[in-house]
């Protein structure tokens, strides 16, 4: 009861995915009286600027960590019946297995000079007797018919309409931040440059830099969420949390894809990727790569490809450095196995950090500090998307409540490793 009777000043920083449900949850709290509570939302650059609006969006119920995976799957499906997820932010089930293939060399130049590919694409839904044979041998679903048959070696599904499904990380995200601020919540852009806990004893205020003035601003809190993903550990020092750079792309393919996400292993030949008079060198490959290949609604498949430590965490999300040739890799080892992504065209080359816990304890790490008013939610790894509403629910208990009520999250206290 004294949450309700008490006045809050509550500070979330980070506007990524975990923020911006964070501030939802918080400002549609049974509690929440804008009257009594101010929640204000700080962003060092734009809202999903950072993975949030790059990852790939798949939700699971085979996720992890298991303590929070089954409330936040069944709360995506709330937020997109309430407030028309599948056209609004691109929810839907879907089907999601692993493929193994043997690449080819790339003929076609359509996705590797992210031009559109000119003259006839032949479509795999016109298979001889001979490709699906081979396609029913591998075990590979019928609609799944964009991966060449000549290529595939064996499929396993790994989740049905029951147990995945995906949403479009940038739209979700963005929406979350507009329908908390329909609620009253205060979204500024600005980089938080200190946090005052009075020496240990609670919070008390946070300062920061507005990003359009330059000018340094300090409001009162008495309640602090860090969610800053792998800047969180920039914000407040203790946390275990470092940043692991992943490129990804997005295609627009020759013809519409299935509703599938698929965890490949692809085998190379020896003479993968583009060769031509203006490379002066050829990057090596390993024998064997993992892209994810992730269709989306509207003819658009999202594929990422395996992280790096090359380029330490720049200063925002808007200073991510984008290796172009890492871009290119990953058209490359889709296009050697699909028709349809290696005719389609590129529309996007782009890079993301993702927060890892530096702890064996694993993470991601969600509930108070041991400073008073000082929460943490961070440290999501590449499960941000699919765990953000539970998180965030999780976060408005701890704040009106005191406690969370719906999961059990122990195993996740950040007092454990700080």
């Amino acid at each position: 009861m004294a949450a309700q009777t008490e006045k809050k000043e509550i500070v979330i920083i980070g506007g990524g995915i975990i923020g911006c449900t964070s501030a939802y949850f918080l400002s549609r709290h049974p509690a929440y009286d804008p009257s009594k509570h101010r929640i204000t939302l700080l962003e060092a650059s734009k809202i999903a600027g950072g993975a949030s609006g790059k990852a790939g969006g798949l939700l699971a119920l085979w996720a992890y960590p298991r303590n929070i995976v089954p409330l936040s799957y069944r709360l995506h499906a709330e937020l997109a019946k309430e407030h028309g997820g599948e056209s609004r932010w691109g929810y839907r089930r879907i089907h999601c297995g692993q493929l193994s293939a043997k690449g080819r060399t790339s003929q076609s130049k359509g996705a590797l000079d992210s031009r559109p590919a000119t003259g006839e694409s032949v479509s795999l839904n016109k298979r001889d007797e001979k490709a699906l044979g081979k396609v029913t041998a591998a075990g590979l679903p019928k609609d799944l018919d964009w991966f060449a048959p000549e290529c595939v070696r064996s499929y396993h599904e790994m989740g049905d309409p029951d147990t995945t499904a995906q949403v479009h990380p940038c739209y979700f995200t963005t929406a979350m931040a507009e329908l908390a601020k329909e609620k009253g919540v205060e979204i500024i852009l600005g980089s938080v440059s200190h946090i005052d806990t009075s020496n240990g004893e609670g919070v008390r205020s946070v300062t920061y830099e507005d990003k359009a003035s330059k000018e340094s601003h300090t409001i009162p809190a008495t309640d602090v969420i860090v969610a800053a993903g792998p800047w969180t550990s920039r914000v407040y020092p203790p946390a275990p949390i470092s940043g692991m750079r992943a490129h990804s792309v997005t295609i627009r393919p020759s013809k519409p894809i299935s509703a599938y996400s698929i965890f490949t292993e692809i085998s190379l030949p020896p003479d993968v990727g583009r060769k031509d008079t203006f490379l002066t060198y050829k990057r090596p490959h390993s024998k064997t790569v993992t892209p994810e290949i992730y269709a989306r609604p509207n003819n658009e498949a999202y594929a990422c490809g395996e992280g790096d430590h090359l380029v330490p965490l720049p200063k925002t999300t808007e200073d991510v450095e984008t290796d172009l040739d890492r871009c290119q890799d990953i058209i490359d080892y889709v296009s050697s196995v699909s028709d349809e992504l290696r005719d389609g065209e590129v529309t996007v080359r782009q890079a993301c950090y993702l927060p890892n816990v530096g702890a064996s304890s694993g993470g991601p790490l969600i509930g108070p500090t041991g400073v008073k008013g000082l929460l943490l939610a961070a440290g999501h790894t590449c499960w941000g998307i699919q765990n953000g509403p539970g998180t965030g629910k999780l976060i408005s208990e701890f704040v009106f409540d005191g406690k969370t009520k719906s999961a059990s999250i122990g195993s996740l206290d950040p007092r454990r490793v700080l």
